[in-house]
């Protein structure tokens, strides 16, 4: 597990090939400093990862709608999305709505068939019980009555497009941090067992969390040098839990 401190373009490529990459860049939405985006990483990060990887970006609308031909011209294609919905979210005076979800978005490399890319699909065991009740005629003389079969809760579901996991604030490293939980799921998703995932945002070290939890290797990359200090030591608190093959 390891944080880098500095401009993820210049020291991230290096340290593919990346079974997954994982970037939550500023998402250039407000009047803030700090969230200005972040041009040209998007070439270097689809050079860095293999064929048969994919990224993962947080964004709102607003944001991949203004960077939409971005990911094109740096070797990308979509693939598909989700919606993290909070229990909590901001608005802004333009906006008309609270706004409690942001999109994460799937790319894979232009050059490789979408078949050959790595996807280990996720289910929950949340499935609601059902009756199914047969109406056909018996094959058969006398009174008979209608045959009915019933699942039962609790039993496995695809994992849905919307995902409920409450956010961070009031316990948040960084103004921007992501729910390790959110995390480990596209983690085991897209990256396989052992597998190393680059995140080219580290921020607060979630997605270091994250890997350690669900046993894939991790390179992050953070350009300010008191966060990247507190992802290692985030990081460093887990490390007990597991037997340091990961280390």
């Amino acid at each position: 597990m390891i944080v880098l401190t500095g401009d993820c373009r210049a020291l991230m490529p290096a340290q593919g090939p990346f079974d997954m990459i994982v970037a939550d860049p500023p998402y250039g939405d407000t009047s803030l400093a700090w969230d200005q985006r972040v041009d040209g990483w998007l070439p270097q990060a689809c050079s860095a990862l293999k064929p048969t990887g994919s990224l993962w970006a947080f964004g709102s609308l607003r944001c991949f709608m203004a960077t939409a031909e971005r990911f094109v011209e740096a070797g990308f294609r979509y693939a598909q999305e989700i919606v993290w919905e909070k229990q909590n979210g901001s608005s802004f005076h333009v906006d008309r709505f609270k706004r409690v979800h942001e999109l994460v978005v799937q790319f894979y490399r232009a050059d490789a068939p979408w078949r050959n890319v790595y996807n280990d699909v996720q289910t929950s065991l949340d499935a609601t019980a059902r009756t199914v009740r047969r109406k056909q005629r018996p094959p058969h003389m006398g009174h008979i009555d209608a045959g009915r079969y019933t699942s039962h809760d609790g039993g496995p579901r695809l994992m849905r497009s919307v995902l409920f996991v409450r956010n961070c604030h009031g316990r948040a490293i960084h103004p921007t941090e992501k729910p390790s939980a959110l995390l480990e799921i596209l983690i085991r998703t897209s990256c396989p067992p052992g597998g190393l995932v680059g995140d080219w945002f580290a921020g607060s070290g979630a997605a270091g969390e994250a890997c350690l939890l669900s046993g894939r290797h991790y390179i992050g990359c953070e350009i300010d040098a008191e966060m990247a200090d507190l992802a290692r030591a985030r990081i460093a608190t887990v490390l007990p839990f597991h037997d340091g093959s990961l280390a």
